[in-house]
Formats: structure tokens, sequence, C-alpha cells
């Protein structure tokens, strides 16, 4: 889908939708006052019958505009007539594109850009208009033989004054860079697990590097990991046929001695749980058991397409985790890279055990801070449920930065406690730890592991469990936490 930024005057328009926004109390946006000025009073009309109210997010669309260039108005209510904050702008975004996608539409000019917005500005606008119209039109075809479009809408202009019109470029910019690598990471998440098996995200990683001049891509296959000691990441992927790979992306945009920022994504393309065999009800979901791994594709995807001005180092471990006679046993006792032993009492926190690995790995690039982010936790469902993501780690700084960037990106965060009374859960009579706690603070517990392979640097856990995709009739990927880590990075590089 094409996206532009339109300076022209409403009246000058031809589309097939344009998209204005209307308050309570039958107040009007300025767009929505021009055209009804335009259309013999039109919209008065339908705000005066009640068709609608101005509530946030109610819609309705008219389809007979008397004396226009333009086919549709599509009337969405913005509530009280003031500043609105985020949530709610994105509210009215996502109920205005939804109604757009069944009616024969193809383009569109949208207007909602000119509404005051609690802390946004034109370029903050216009990005939320990219990201959140391309998320509702996104649609995953890969694997069907009807691959025709549910949308028939080809182009967006977004609507803007020549006073914001540059503002909005820089938004459009980085909107469409975004959407490109949540788009990434929701289709690669989305792909099943005969499809998407490590070789295959290695390959994508691959094909990513190839597209850039500053990002290139090396795998580490087996016989690497064995031979650096990854002994913890090398047990996951004993029960399975398909080998585990070690994806490292190197996107070099800063400066040559910076210090870069790494970011690891846990990468199980599938997992049934391996010895501790899941419950096979909504076991399907588990190919996206993966989803860390594509949303640091995604993110790098962002990074190289914005050409940011900063280092950054993606790792992805990627394997299966299955039940087989050569798989890991619960009692099993193995040496991670780092020389620590793991009593493994449940096969299925596998996860763990392959990003303890990896964090290690990542200590040669001597970051300047590490972010993980791994579907790890169905106790972070049980806490949080879907609406912010697991927020963990040993600085402060770094939390409260993510933070920053989670309300801005609205990707939201809730930190929880990582307090050493937590690490005596781990304990192991056989071993330097076990890889759980027991059936308390499963979440935490989970971080404390991590954390004890994270001690010579800044490090921050991001629990995707609950929000990277969706179940039930929506059940998708949702490219979390794509826009967040893009929002973190952008303020870094802001900060140059």
């Amino acid at each position: 889908m094409d996206y532009s930024i339109e300076t022209a005057p409403l009246e000058k328009l031809e589309c097939d939708c344009i998209i204005v926004g209307v308050y309570q109390d039958q107040q009007l946006s300025p767009s929505a006052a021009s055209l009804n000025a335009s259309t013999q009073g039109l919209i008065h009309k339908i705000l005066g019958r009640g068709d609608i109210s101005g509530k946030n997010g109610e819609t309705v669309l008219l389809t007979t505009i008397p004396d226009s260039s333009i086919e549709r108005i599509l009337l969405v209510g913005l509530g009280e007539n003031k500043p609105i904050s985020n949530k709610l702008f994105i509210k009215a975004l996502a109920a205005a594109i939804n109604s757009c996608k069944k009616p024969p539409v193809k383009s569109i000019v949208c207007c909602l850009a000119e509404c005051a917005v609690e802390g946004g500005d034109a370029a903050w606008k216009t990005r939320q208009i990219v990201e959140v119209f391309n998320d509702a039109v996104y649609q995953y075809t890969q694997t069907k033989s009807d691959k025709t479009p549910e949308s028939q809408i080809t182009g967006i202009r977004i609507s803007a004054s020549a006073e914001t019109a540059d503002a909005a470029q820089i938004g459009l910019a980085q909107g469409l860079a975004i959407a490109e690598g949540v788009s990434l990471a929701k289709n690669l998440a989305d792909l099943p697990g005969n499809i998407c098996t490590p070789a295959y995200l290695a390959g994508q990683a691959i094909a990513l590097g190839e597209q850039f001049t500053k990002l290139s891509t090396r795998i580490l296959e087996e016989a690497d990991m064995q031979a650096l000691g990854m002994g913890s990441l090398l047990s996951v992927s004993r029960g399975s046929r398909q080998p585990a790979k070690l994806i490292t992306l190197d996107y070099q945009g800063g400066e040559k001695n910076s210090k870069p920022i790494v970011l690891v994504g846990k990468g199980l393309t599938f997992d049934a749980g391996g010895i501790s065999l899941k419950p096979g009800l909504g076991m399907d979901e588990m190919k996206y058991d993966m989803c860390g791994g594509a949303a640091v594709l995604g993110t790098l995807l962002f990074a190289a397409k914005l050409n940011l001005p900063l280092n950054i180092i993606g790792l992805v471990p990627a394997s299966e985790n299955l039940p087989d006679g050569d798989a890991n046993k619960p009692g099993d006792i193995v040496t991670s890279m780092s020389g620590k032993t793991i009593e493994i009492l449940n096969t299925d926190a596998e996860g763990r055990l392959i990003l303890c690995d990896t964090l290690t790995y990542a200590e040669r690039f001597h970051p300047d801070v590490v972010i993980d982010l791994a579907t790890l936790t169905g106790a972070c469902l049980v806490a949080l449920g879907r609406i912010p993501s697991g927020l963990l780690g040993n600085d402060d700084g770094l939390c409260n930065d993510l933070i920053t960037a989670s309300e801005t990106a609205n990707d939201s965060l809730w930190r929880l406690p990582l307090w050493e009374e937590y690490q005596e859960l781990l304990k192991s009579n056989f071993a330097d730890m076990a890889n759980i706690g027991g059936k308390d603070a499963g979440t935490i517990t989970a971080a404390c592991f991590l954390s004890r392979f994270a001690e010579s640097f800044r490090w921050a856990h991001l629990d995707i469990a609950g929000t990277a995709w969706r179940t039930g009739q929506t059940k998708g990927a949702t490219g979390r936490p794509v826009p967040l880590l893009s929002q973190y990075l952008l303020n870094r590089a802001s900060q140059l």
C-alpha cells in the first residue's frame, strides 16, 4: 500500500473516501467543517439526526456526497473537543481503517492528523496513522491458495498543512519503516513450524543482510556452538531433526568504536515442551515461540531503512524443542557457555536455556546495553494479560528508557521486581542452579535465571508471552515489541 503526504485543499481533492473527525455535541474538526460547507451542510444534518454522537471510535460512512469529487466521507468520533490521549487517538484510527476495509475503496485521504493529541506532534500523529492502518490491513496469505486481499485499499494520503508538512514527512518515513519491520515480524511468526524452521529463519536473516550495505549476517552452526561450549543451548535442539542456528545480525551505522546496542530474540520455531510435553490443546500456537527472534529481525530492518547512526547487534538463537530419545530429560545437568551448570527440572523451560548461552556470547561485542525479548513464561500472561509486556532488568536507567519509549510507541511495558530473594528459588542440590523456580513468581524467577548470565553489562528482559500474538478468532502475530524497540532506537539516535 502506498502512503504519501497531501497538502492540497480539500475542495481540490479526488478520492474514494476521505476520513474526517467529529466531536461530541455536534462539533466539527476543521476538515469536517470545510466539507460540511462544501456539501450543503451534509455533515451537520447527519449529526443532527443522531447517526453519530461523536463518541470516540464511532464511525458513519456517507456514500452520497452532493457536488463533490469525493465519493465517500467517513465520519470518525473523537470524543470531547479537547486534546485526547494517544490511546484514544489510536482507537479512533483503528475504527477508521476497519470501517474502510470492506467497502470498494481504493484511495483514501485521512485528515485525522489535525486532531489535537496530548504530547503528540504532527510527526508522531502521521507515524501512528501509518502504523495503525498498515497493521489493520495486514493479511497473511503465504500458505493460502486464495491470495486475494480482503481490502481493496491501494493508496492512503495523509492530509497536512503547509506548516506541518515537513514534520509529517518525518513521521511518514518513521511510520513506513516501523510498519515494514512489524509486517516482517508478523509474517515470520505466522508461518507454520514446518516452513519456518531454524534454517529458514537463518535464511531470512541472510536475505535481510543482503539488502543493506551496513547490515551483515553470520550464522553459527551446531559445530561452532559446540566449540564455544554452548552446552545449554545445544541441549534444547537435541530432540529435533532440525539443527540449531545462532543468527548474528551486525548493523554498523554509528562510529566505528561506538559500543553497540545488542538485541537478543528467542527463536524457538516450535516448542512442544520436549519430554515435559505441553497439552495438545493450543499447541499449534507454539509456532509463535520465535516471536522474539522475528521482532529482532523486524527491528534491524527498521534501523537499516532509516539509516540510524547507531551500532546494533541482533542475536537470535533458533531451535526446536521436541520429544525424542536424545532429548533433554528432567534431572539432566548441562554446562552453559559461561561454565555454570544447570539442572533441568522441566524441559519446557527451554527458552532460558538457549538465551543464557546467547547472553554469554553477547559479551564479546562489548555492548553498551543488552535487551532480550522472549515469549518466555505463561506466568507473564497470567500476571499482566495481553496489554503490557513484562519488563525486568539490572539497570534502572535502561528500564526507564524502555518505559519512556513504550509510552511514546503505545507498546506498553510493566516493570516487575528482580529482587535477590527470588534467586533463592533457583537453588539446586546437584548443579549451580535449576532451570525453574517452582510454581510461584514464574516470570520473575525466569528473569532471575537470565540475570546470572548478564552480570557484566546493563541488561533488560522483555517477556512478550502475552503480547506477541493474539489467540482465538483473531489469532495471529502482533509484531510487538518492534514499535517499542524502534522508538527506543530513535530516542538513542536523537541523543547523539
